[in-house]
């Protein structure tokens, strides 16, 4: 435990080295990682130590300047990086509209004025303090000396915020040997002698008068108010709900590329009201940031391919190359039909293909463009292998014939990999499936030595009377793969949807023994959470398929099922968040089957139990653990349900 406690400790130390060096390399304009690294640094450190000082701390400037206090707040935002976020953010901001401004992805400025004439431009540095660069701020373009209305001067005194950027033009002709504009950009606005800075253009999109006069009530009065003073302006999108932000930024993210002259990393989302109260925090909560994740980008459809599981044909998306999370990427799976049509994809559709973590990668959604040429995509209809009919379910489309090869030898595979005969391997199972020797579960345990024998040896060794050893181990491990329990049972029969994860909420939810499984209809088994009408009825048909050779295995004793193991947690169910200290969260939830208990992966109503060594967290989980009645407990109780003292 102790060792467990250290670990954390060197790894926090870690990130706080980490994260200071990053900001120092980002503010000195020579930024080393991708601002996606940094943030997963960021994650990581918040989630170890949520109050760790550093992340109060925007950044430091170099100490090539003199330091300047800002006259507005200039810290950083909140983030949502996918739709996800961003949704569950504006379930708690509701707005009549959210104004959507672009994320430049540059190098903040605050221009300070007094009546109107420039004083001093200073870094945003650590959101206190910055660094005063002024001279090389006059140089850049769009950064006036005065502010001028109709050829007069105005009396503002305060702060106007902006972004110093490089357009990609500008860094293909002069600098295309800078990683990127933002490294190009910081680099030059911080050089001693001012020089390249005239290659630099401001956008501003905040401003602040600290002397008391009124110039704008709101959000768009201030960028009008800017604009008139003849600033470039970061645009500005009015969005009438949280779902056409989410639309907006699909599209912008396909218009960056060709369109923008400049980068940008996301979105800013906010409201009209111009809130003093909120914008004077470090980390501002009435407006997000609206991230582009490296994990998602758009790419056009160009063709669908059909890929073949058993009896279930699943449409793949094959799109122009994108690179999501360093690897390149066009292949994504399109689900079912229903997915397809729910999205409304076709040939030649603008899509939003998202990787996340390791998983596949999907379609998540696709831009809507108008006068776009698209093509209706083809379904297959018949059986490559039967030539039966196809039937499409919306849900799956896929070959009703049983009797169908390729299902088959599916089904027979399914089994080996469940159950885990792991000598009886699959090029073996093909084989005795090609010469018609094992064509069903049955017939596995049906084979001797001497029927295994001649896919180990030649004719001249078999007419030699020699043994194999390859036959009789093969032979052993089938003997030894006759016990197993329900859920392994149910699950290696290859049914559409229904694995042995699946199968073991079944059993826990009453469905304990083979009979009242083969005989529960689609309404009772939809009743058990998790299970919709759609994945019931499926379920229904395969058991119902697949029923007569379930029970011959079992009722000719070929297969034992086994009771469902007893324990101090049978009938109580687990949800693991967060980090554990005496042990790994894999090691605890094995630790809850031995003990006759079950796990589930999100908190739903009928968990028993939430484990958090943070039980006054304000996550997700919690919250709806409360919500649900479901008593939350730390590590400690959580061995103490299983008298283990730690």
């Amino acid at each position: 435990m102790a060792e467990l406690f250290d670990e954390k400790n060197l790894r926090i130390t870690e990130l706080e080295s980490l994260i200071k060096k990053y900001q120092k390399s980002y503010y000195d304009g020579e930024g080393e990682i991708s601002d996606a690294e940094f943030d997963k640094l960021w994650d990581e450190l918040k989630e170890l130590d949520p109050k760790n000082p550093i992340l109060s701390k925007v950044g430091a400037d170099s100490g090539n300047f003199a330091k300047v206090q800002h006259v507005m707040p200039m810290g950083s935002q909140e983030k949502a990086a996918n739709p996800e976020q961003f949704l569950e953010w504006a379930g708690k901001h509701v707005y009549q509209e959210y104004l959507v401004e672009y994320k430049l992805d540059g190098a903040s400025l605050e221009l300070q004025y007094e009546h109107g004439m420039l004083k001093r431009a200073v870094t945003r540095g650590d959101g206190v303090v910055g660094d005063d660069i002024t001279q090389n701020a006059k140089k850049m373009q769009g950064v006036y000396p005065a502010l001028l209305k109709d050829g007069n001067v105005i009396d503002f005194t305060g702060g106007i915020r902006g972004e110093v950027i490089m357009t990609h033009e500008v860094h293909e002709k002069y600098f295309s040997d800078k990683a990127n504009c933002r490294n190009a950009a910081n680099g030059l606005m911080k050089r001693k002698d001012g020089e390249g800075s005239e290659y630099l253009t401001l956008i501003v999109y905040d401003a602040l008068a600290t002397d008391g006069q009124t110039f704008f009530k709101t959000e768009k009065e201030k960028i009008k108010f800017l604009m008139d003073l003849g600033f470039n302006v970061v645009k500005l999108v009015i969005c009438k709900n949280p779902q056409r932000v989410i639309d907006y930024r699909a599209k912008v993210m396909e218009d960056r590329k060709n369109i923008i002259p400049y980068d940008i990393d996301g979105l800013v989302v906010k409201e009209d009201i111009i809130n003093f109260e909120d914008a004077s925090r470090a980390r501002p909560d009435r407006q997000i940031a609206f991230k582009f994740s490296l994990e998602e980008a758009v790419s056009t459809l160009r063709e669908v391919e059909w890929s073949i599981s058993g009896s279930t044909y699943t449409p793949v998306a094959i799109f122009d190359e994108v690179e999501l999370n360093g690897t390149k990427v066009q292949r994504a799976s399109l689900a079912n039909p229903d997915t397809m049509r729910a999205l409304g994809v076709a040939i030649g559709s603008h899509v939003v293909v998202v990787k996340r973590g390791e998983i596949i990668p999907k379609i998540e959604n696709v831009v809507e463009e108008k006068d776009l040429v698209t093509t209706p995509i083809p379904f297959p209809t018949i059986c490559e292998c039967c030539k039966t009919p196809l039937i499409d379910e919306g849900s799956r489309l896929y070959c009703p014939n049983k009797g169908c090869e390729k299902r088959v030898l599916h089904q027979l595979l399914k089994f080996q990999q469940v159950v885990d005969i792991r000598d009886l391997g699959e090029t073996l199972i093909t084989e005795l499936f090609k010469t018609k020797k094992v064509t069903s579960i049955s017939d596995i345990y049906k084979l001797t030595v001497e029927d295994l024998v001649p896919y180990f040896l030649n004719e001249e060794s078999i007419e030699n009377e020699k043994e194999s050893a390859g036959a009789i181990k093969v032979y052993n491990s089938i003997q030894n793969h006759r016990r197993m329990t329900l859920p392994v049972f149910l699950g290696a029969f290859d049914i559409e949807g229904f694995g042995e994860t699946s199968a073991e909420k079944l059993v826990t939810a009453g469905f304990n023994t083979l009979e009242k499984m083969l005989s529960a209809d689609e309404t009772q088994i939809a009743s058990v959470y998790g299970f919709a009408e759609i994945s019931a009825k499926t379920i229904c048909d395969g058991l119902k398929e697949n029923a007569a050779e379930m029970q011959f295995l079992v009722n000719e004793k070929i297969i034992e099922i086994e009771g469902a193991q007893e324990g101090l947690l049978s009938g109580k169910s687990f949800c693991f968040t967060g980090e554990l200290v005496t042990m790994k969260r894999n090691d605890a939830e094995q630790l809850v089957k031995k003990n006759g208990g079950t796990t589930k992966s999100s908190v739903t109503k009928d968990l028993s139990y939430l484990v958090t060594n943070d039980t006054q967290s304000g996550s997700s989980k919690n919250k709806k653990a409360q919500q649900f009645g479901i008593a939350i407990i730390d590590e400690k109780q959580f061995l103490s349900l299983l008298n283990i003292s730690n």
